[in-house]
């Protein structure tokens, strides 16, 4: 078996080279779809923005599907990574919770320039295979690290202890997720998110009621 001293040092720069081109374009990949939506932002665009040729980009992701599937996984590992963050920084997993459903949050999460563009155009290519591919399994990622938030609140006796994690998660993602399809046709919807927020808050923090004989 061959050990990482046996290859050059020339090669292992170039391959470490390779690598941090390839980080390069995910970055300011993710800035440009983040600020222009996929079907608004071009190539050109991209490589401009780190004073490459368009070429590059095809060497490296092959299209511009294919690049965008890279942002989706480099979007959610960066999601994932600030949800750990905010959990473990809580002092109130059900705080945590009442801030990711808040109206102002999700505004901010959809705002130009922001991750939440970069899943909601993804939710709209579902004829791409790499990019439903890397929705399917990175949105997974991400409800798996929802899920052990509520998992936590569950142990510290915030939330429900008859909720099911996962369920939990997925509902909870699923509200954040439709954003803009209550932006297009909900009436009042500043009002109605609102409310509709709350409730969900309710559903994981508020016991079932009693049963009357």
């Amino acid at each position: 078996m061959a050990h990482a001293s046996s290859v050059p040092a020339g090669q292992r720069r170039t391959r470490l080279r390779a690598a941090d081109r390839r980080a390069s374009i995910i970055d300011a990949a993710t800035a440009v779809f983040a600020e222009s939506g996929f079907q608004r932002a071009t190539m050109a665009q991209i490589a401009a923005r780190i004073g490459v040729t368009e070429p590059v980009l095809f060497q490296n992701f092959g299209s511009k599907t294919g690049l965008y599937a890279a942002v989706v996984e480099h979007a959610s590992g960066q999601m994932a990574a600030m949800m750990r963050t905010f959990a473990a920084e809580a002092d109130s997993i059900a705080a945590l919770l009442a801030h990711l459903l808040s109206p102002g949050h999700i505004d901010e999460l959809h705002a130009p320039g922001s991750l939440g563009v970069i899943f909601a155009d993804a939710m709209t290519l579902t004829a791409e295979p790499a990019v439903e591919q890397a929705v399917r399994q990175h949105m997974g990622e991400l409800a798996e690290v929802l899920a052990e938030v509520v998992a936590r609140g569950q142990r510290g006796g915030e939330l429900r202890a008859d909720l099911d994690p996962e369920a939990a998660a997925w509902m909870v993602l699923s509200f954040l997720s439709a954003h803009r399809f209550r932006s297009a046709v909900m009436p009042d919807r500043a009002r109605l998110e609102d409310r509709i927020g709350a409730m969900t808050l309710r559903v994981l923090v508020e016991p079932n009621p009693p049963h009357h004989q």
